[in-house]
């Protein structure tokens, strides 16, 4: 049991660190093919945009953490339910990431940054940024499926014993 939970937290740490990565290319290519700055406001200042990715990304990963150490192993499912709402999560996080970020920047105006909070909503970075989490949280549970059905690592058919 104790293997399989630094198994799911390493495996958790690993799937952070990709969601993260395949924002930034994703917020990249956006910002190309639609030839806008991912954080159009500039009076919000350059830092709230890398905020905003961060606590995203540290969302996912007490999420991930959760759901890989407190299911046991054999118990382990595929569900795109809890997927869903950790996508919503990292979605809801990622937006008010960037409305708090702003204000304890410039406290004197709160509501500029309600404001901007709010019009992130239907932009494409806060749907993709929940979108992606959706997926990893999808690939994360399947890694873990695939290693507890396995039961250890895998192994080339010339490896398999007379028994099996």
């Amino acid at each position: 049991m104790r293997d399989e939970r630094a198994y799911a937290t390493v495996v958790a740490f690993f799937a952070a660190g990709l969601y993260a990565a395949l924002v930034v290319a994703a917020f990249g290519l956006i910002s190309l093919a639609a030839e806008t700055d991912v954080v159009t406001d500039p009076a919000v200042g350059p830092l709230v945009g890398p905020v905003m990715v961060v606590a995203a990304t540290l969302m996912l990963l007490v999420f991930l953490i959760v759901l890989g150490t407190r299911v046991p192993g054999d118990r382990q499912k595929v569900s795109p339910g809890v997927a869903f709402g950790v996508g919503v999560a990292c979605y809801a996080v990622f937006i008010a990431a960037g409305g708090i970020a702003g204000a304890l920047g410039h406290p004197g105006d709160p509501l500029h940054y309600v404001l901007f909070a709010l019009g992130e909503l239907l932009r494409w970075p806060a749907i993709t940024a929940g979108v992606l989490a959706f997926l990893v949280t999808l690939l994360y549970q399947l890694v873990l499926v695939g290693r507890f059905r396995q039961r250890g690592r895998p192994r080339w058919p010339w490896e398999q014993e007379d028994g099996e």
